[in-house]
């Protein structure tokens, strides 16, 4: 078998913006190389924005399996709930028996309430 490198061996990667991203909002692959700020429920989050980019610039990405802060949309997470996608790269409870699973991003660790950033781990 031939030996193989990874593109991102650390799983840092650059992309191109489609829209204006903020560092922390939950990226979605919006075409060739290209992300935006990922909508509710997406099923194409690639990571999290590691800093704020303009629509066109390049802004590296942090791979979902990491432990992230991000801003909470909807209702208050409390530790242990499952998260997914909110509105404009935002997270909000993953709904067990009702959202898709691959909707699923991973666990909330420190929880919060609306407008505040909430701790959780990826898988």
């Amino acid at each position: 078998m031939p030996d193989y490198t990874p593109v991102a061996r650390d799983g840092r990667y650059s992309y191109v913006t489609s829209a204006t991203v903020t560092g922390g909002q939950l990226l979605e692959n919006t075409g060739n190389a290209t992300v935006g700020p990922a909508g509710v429920t997406s099923q194409k989050v690639v990571g999290v924005a590691a800093h704020d980019a303009a629509s066109g610039a390049r802004v590296t990405v942090h791979p979902i399996d990491d432990l992230h802060e991000t801003t909470v949309a909807n209702a208050t997470l409390t530790a242990g709930q499952p998260v997914k996608a909110g509105a404009a790269g935002t997270i909000q409870l993953f709904v067990v028996g009702t959202d898709a699973q691959p909707a699923f991003l991973g666990i909330c660790t420190v929880g919060n309430t609306v407008g505040n950033l909430a701790r959780w781990q990826g898988y």
